[in-house]
């Protein structure tokens, strides 16, 4: 019986030794496996970096700055943002002429006047008003936003407001197109009837 009681108690001792091991190895594994996941981790690739997207307004408005600020390094001499005038922003409107693409009748040209041009003519390409109309809005609150202030900006100056109606209206001419302005439509007040 001894005998009996003694192989028992091996037995019991043995699967209890195995179990302990088993659980020791699994938890081993385990800390093996986290430890090699962490240590991926510092390796892997960090998530991707999500810029803002800006509205087309915002686009505009950048690369519109951006193209006013070469044009004043471009300038003979070099020209500093806070010396700018309205003057040099006429300069500038000038300037970006060259990359129009309204043509805009010269007045002994026989198309003046026309919208449409039946045949071709040597008339120049321009920027339309409206394109230089927005460019200005644009510019003008950049201006605010990179710092300027209101009270000197030059793209609000009067000057340049005055430029843009002279070219409004000489477009308006040699095209044959009346630029209005859009009239608000009022909200009609309509009687609900009552039904009480």
């Amino acid at each position: 019986m001894s005998a009996a009681i003694a192989a028992a108690a091996a037995s019991a001792c043995y699967s209890s030794t195995t179990k302990t091991s088993r659980t020791e190895n699994n938890h081993n594994r385990q800390h093996q496996n986290h430890s090699v996941l962490s240590s991926l981790s510092v390796f892997s690739p960090s998530p991707p970096l999500v810029l803002p997207l800006f509205s087309r307004y915002e686009t505009q408005k950048r690369r519109d700055w951006n193209t006013f600020l070469q044009y004043l390094s471009q300038h003979r001499p070099p020209l500093a943002l806070s010396r700018c005038s309205g003057a040099h922003v006429l300069e500038f409107l000038k300037y970006l002429d060259q990359f129009g693409k309204t043509k805009v009748h010269a007045q002994n040209c026989p198309f003046f006047g026309f919208s449409q041009t039946p045949a071709p003519c040597p008339c120049p390409l321009r920027q339309a008003w409206g394109s230089l109309d927005a460019i200005i809005g644009r510019l003008r609150a950049a201006f605010e936003e990179n710092g300027g202030r209101p009270e000197n900006n030059p793209f609000g100056v009067p000057a340049v407001r005055l430029y843009l109606k002279e070219i409004r209206d000489e477009q308006s001419k040699a095209r044959g197109i009346a630029y209005e302005k859009k009239k608000r439509k009022k909200a009609q007040n309509v009687e609900q009837p009552n039904f009480g």
